[in-house]
């Protein structure tokens, strides 16, 4: 019996290091990223006990670290790609959003951070 209650699944703060970027200093040097991943869904059970009801955490993480040891010269690529990836392994997934943010930017005298998101939903 479906509970129509929405839950969500996240996880925050993973810290990786990579070769993402198009300039051939963030190639050579790497940097730090942040991902922040949030996965809603709608279990069939109102209590869950077994993780075939629910989404599988340790397996979204081992795909999101598959990812980011892919230098890729884009996030958009990146966030778009752990995004369907997600959808496509967790069946229970209704809607995926998934953010990277890059530590260092290779802008003179740039203070901050910045980011790439996306939302996807399945269908």
């Amino acid at each position: 019996m479906s509970t129509n209650h929405l839950m969500r699944i996240s996880l925050d703060k993973l810290v990786f290091f990579g070769y993402h970027g198009l300039y051939a200093e963030e190639k050579k040097l790497g940097n730090t990223y942040i991902v922040d991943i949030t996965i809603d869904f709608i279990p069939k059970q109102s209590v869950i006990n077994h993780l075939d009801q629910t989404i599988d955490y340790v397996q979204v993480y081992a795909l999101v670290k598959k990812w980011m040891e892919i230098p890729t010269p884009l996030l958009e690529t990146l966030v778009g790609n752990m995004a369907e990836d997600i959808l496509s392994e967790q069946p229970l997934a209704e809607k995926v959003m998934v953010k990277i943010t890059k530590g260092h930017l290779p802008i003179s005298q740039f203070e901050g951070t910045a980011s790439v998101s996306i939302e996807k939903s399945r269908g």
